[in-house]
């Protein structure tokens, strides 16, 4: 996401497409983890609130770099909706840290759709999301997954896009 596509110079458009539409999704994940960690940040105190402050951070700097990844790609970036249907209430610090897991253990899941449509450089660069991402939701949840990533995947049904938002992907 460094401002190189990842795609080979003989790769076909349908791969390129792919690299394309994932990064989309990435993309609108990140849009949705900025706005999730702007919800849940008051609730938390101390280092948890300094961790979600980190986290907010780096998921701008991630949905910035997306911004110029789709670009290179040859997309117009996915704007940011107003705002996000959250999948649980944030009312106190244990929700709040329930639902940066949650977020974050979406937002694996955008990364890899992309680290399995992308090559090179842009693989490597979605590979390390996807892992600081597992880190993360590690980290709110106290417990890892063996697959990050995967796992929202396979308990999303076939119709659930919410993977892809971060949130619920459902504007408000």
């Amino acid at each position: 996401m460094n401002g190189t596509t990842g795609t080979r110079g003989g790769s076909s458009r349908k791969e390129d497409s792919a690299a394309l539409e994932a990064a989309q999704a990435a993309l609108a994940a990140e849009h949705a983890s900025v706005y999730g960690y702007g919800a849940l940040g008051g609730r938390l105190e101390g280092r948890r609130r300094a961790d979600a402050t980190a986290a907010h951070d780096a998921h701008r700097a991630r949905r910035d770099a997306l911004v110029r990844t789709v670009r290179d790609l040859g997309g117009t970036p996915v704007a940011a909706h107003a705002a996000y249907a959250l999948p649980l209430t944030v009312a106190d610090p244990s929700s709040a840290t329930r639902l940066a897991a949650v977020i974050e253990d979406r937002v694996a899941g955008a990364y890899s759709d992309l680290v399995r449509a992308a090559e090179g450089p842009l693989r490597r660069e979605a590979a390390a999301a996807l892992r600081e991402a597992a880190v993360r939701a590690a980290r709110w949840r106290g417990a890892g997954v063996a697959f990050p990533g995967l796992a929202e995947k396979a308990a999303a049904g076939p119709a659930d896009t919410t993977a892809e938002a971060g949130a619920t992907g459902a504007p408000h």
